[in-house]
């Protein structure tokens, strides 16, 4: 763990962003070697502090500029120290740099630890020693530098950034190439972008440390991350959470939704990728939204950049094409969006506008009838705008690509200045198709301060779409502090005590030790007895009342099923003897010389929905809860739905609305309806459970749960809770 408390970061990263001066280790006269660029960069512009060379085998460089042997050879302690040297010399120079007292470096070399490669992991935690001996705010390794046009300094070896101009955007990414390709897009959008920080390998400072500072800084309305791996998934949380509660949109494009994708991030970055399904579970809790895409990125921040956070995702849509309007629907389907249908009122008022009926929908085509007359088109405006159904408003326009005069330049002018006025609800201009913005575009996109410009029918929908689901669920950002945290943890350590270990460093609580853990958080369980003879298998049965189950009881048997250690439907004395004696044959076959010392004797439950709830820990965000369809389901279909450890309620009932499983609960095509809130009562139980486990827990299997009737409760059947040391 970095050694640096969180204000020390945030200096750090200030004196990263905007130092007083900068040392460039590794000086060379070579051409286009990366340590002249950084220079003729920062010269070019105008970096007012001291630049200072360094490299022992250089008296001067760069046209006569004195080049100093080491960092503790100048005049003054370098706030900002740019590393261009490989290997065992890049640590070396970020232990001097620490004992010179500088505040901050960049260290652009790579070969620490990307693709696992052993000595390079050696290379990476020496570095990290010396970036915590120096107390050093550190971006990199293999890294590209970074921006900050609001103190006109960068140190990004790139010649087409010929300005820095102040904009709504911080762009944080682990690929310096990925970074520059967002900004370059953005700006041939007209879209300007203030911070462009390449974080490379982050063995110094995390993507989630540049969150928590950007998400202060006043010229910033959204943050976009490029993330491969996530280093310290408590901190990306709170980082996230900070920009929420600031307001700032988090955009993350997140690589690990394949194998041969982690594969990618393995060897990029050194690090192993997570579950897309766990991040996206954490994710929507903290105010993340994650895109799939590059242009999605792009959409989505330009979104942001000029329009205020929606209040919720229901789309409405003017448009002057009956095609479009049918994308338009086509694409909401896709991607679970809607366009509600609009109040009586609206339509009513609309078709006075229009001339016409009130035979008119959502999108509207309004046709030539609002085209030729500005009053109408403006009117029209105004009435969508008012709907109560209406979050976001489309309208269907694209921008000139050169002087001229009409109603539709002139109409945009008066658009952007009615949501100057009145932001809510935000205004979004879509075009049917991506198109190119000449200079004169831009210049006129520049008078549109309050107008998102969102390019194609799909991208836009998705844009609109991301941004009302993020403004819904931070007005629920309040309620959804986790209710597990405030009740009162019960004393489990006992239960804890009883781990038998398994392989790989986990432990595990046998199937009894599991649902008494359970009971302890209020999930019910069937009437059990442990039998450790025949004969009390017996008394179990009568005293329980058939039919019963026969389990196996061995910690050692994962999975007793695959064995035949499960028993079902036993009605008598006499089927209760012979399956304990089945049971053992099959525990000896499956494992030869090993006998049956404890069964489960359990009440036999049955219900018409099998669910399936668990925990599983992702290697990157940590635990979060899982549920879905139960039995052989689970793994035939894979219909379940993941959600955030603590589990706030919202997203508890989230994850039930996802799933098949939470159709079949709510009673499907005549189906009675199971106990929904039993089933959503264990689901918040279990988040609390993971929560307070923290770091011990490695996954908790619950399957089946049977939902009995409404009214009647849930049970869980079976569990196996899985410990790390």
């Amino acid at each position: 763990m970095p050694t640096l408390t969180q204000d020390q970061k945030v200096e750090g990263i200030r004196a990263l962003l905007n130092p007083k001066s900068v040392a460039i280790v590794g000086a060379s006269d070579r051409p286009g070697n990366w340590s002249m660029r950084v220079f003729q960069t920062l010269r070019r512009f105008a970096f007012a502090g001291p630049i200072y060379p360094v490299n022992p085998r250089n008296k001067t460089v760069w046209d006569g500029e004195t080049c100093y042997a080491s960092l503790s050879d100048l005049p003054a302690a370098p706030d900002h120290v740019v590393v261009i040297v490989p290997g065992a010399a890049a640590i070396d120079a970020v232990a001097e740099a620490g004992k010179v007292k500088a505040r901050s470096a960049t260290v652009f070399s790579g070969g620490f630890g990307e693709g696992g490669d052993p000595k390079g992991r050696e290379l990476a935690v020496r570095l990290r020693q010396a970036i915590d001996g120096g107390s050093l705010a550190v971006s990199g390794p293999n890294c590209l530098g970074n921006l900050a046009a609001p103190h006109r300094f960068m140190t990004i070896p790139d010649d087409r950034i010929v300005e820095l101009e102040l904009g709504p955007v911080a762009i944080v990414g682990q690929s310096g190439g990925i970074v520059m390709a967002i900004q370059r897009a953005l700006a041939a959008r007209g879209v300007k972008t203030s911070y462009a920080i390449t974080s490379g390998n982050e063995i110094g400072l995390y993507t989630s440390d540049y969150i928590r500072y950007l998400a202060d800084d006043p010229h910033v309305k959204v943050i976009v991350c490029f993330i491969e791996s996530i280093r310290h998934a408590a901190e990306f949380r709170r980082a996230c959470g900070h920009a929420r509660d600031a307001g700032k949109p988090v955009v993350a494009i997140k690589i690990g939704g394949s194998e041969e994708s982690r594969r990618a991030a393995l060897a990029h970055t050194g690090a192993l990728a997570g579950s897309l399904q766990c991040f996206d579970a954490v994710a929507e809790t903290v105010g993340v939204i994650r895109v799939d895409t590059l242009d999605e990125a792009v959409e989505a921040a330009e979104y942001f950049s000029h329009a205020p956070i929606p209040k919720g995702p229901r789309l409405g849509g003017m448009t002057f094409s009956g095609g479009m309007k049918g994308m338009m629907l086509e694409a909401a389907e896709r991607h679970g969006l809607s366009f509600p249908a609009l109040a009586p009122e609206t339509l009513t008022k609309v078709g006075e506008v229009l001339g016409v009926g009130t035979s008119l929908g959502n999108p509207l085509d309004a046709g030539f009838a609002a085209l030729s007359s500005a009053e109408a088109y403006f009117k029209c405006i105004e009435i969508l705008r008012a709907d109560p159904n209406v979050d976001v408003l489309l309208l269907q326009e694209e921008l000139p690509p050169q002087p001229r005069t009409n109603n539709k330049v002139d109409n945009l002018i008066q658009v952007d200045r009615m949501v100057a006025e009145n932001p809510q609800p935000p205004v979004a201009i879509v075009s049917m198709i991506s198109y190119m913005f000449s200079e004169h575009t831009r210049e006129f996109r520049a008078r549109l301060g309050h107008l998102p410009v969102l390019q194609e029918i799909d991208k836009a929908l998705k844009a609109a779409g991301a941004a009302g689901r993020y403004g819904a669920l931070r007005a629920q950002a309040p309620s959804a502090a986790p209710e597990s945290a405030r009740n009162a943890k019960p004393n489990i350590a006992g239960i804890l005590k009883r781990r038998s270990k398994a392989a790989d460093g986990l432990s595990v609580l046998n199937e009894a030790d599991s649902k008494e853990l359970l009971r302890a958080y209020g999930i019910r369980t069937p009437r059990e007895v442990i039998a450790g003879s025949v004969d009390t298998a017996v008394m179990a049965g009568q005293d329980i009342g058939y039919p019963v189950v026969l389990k196996l009881l061995a910690a050692e048997v994962q999975h007793k099923s695959d064995i035949g250690g499960v028993i079902l439907h036993i009605r008598s004395d006499n089927e209760m003897r012979a399956a304990y004696a089945r049971l053992g044959q099959n525990l000896a076959k499956a494992r030869p010389g090993a006998k049956l010392e404890q069964a489960i004797v359990a009440e036999q439950v049955s219900g018409f929905v099998e669910l399936a709830l668990g925990v599983q820990r992702d290697p990157e965000v940590g635990p979060v809860v899982m549920f879905g369809s139960g039995g052989i389901n689970l793994e035939l279909h894979k219909d379940v739905a993941f959600g955030a450890v603590p589990l706030p309620l919202w997203q508890a009932k989230a994850m039930i609305e996802r799933t098949t499983a939470g159709k079949l609960l709510k009673g499907y095509r005549g189906m009675p309806a199971g106990d929904e809130g039993s089933v959503l009562a264990a689901l918040i139980a279990l988040g609390r459970l993971a929560h307070d486990l923290g770091d011990q827990v490695e996954s908790i299997d619950i399957n089946p749960v049977v939902a009995l009737p409404d009214g009647q409760g849930a049970v869980a059947l079976d569990a196996l809770v899985v410990l790390r040391s």
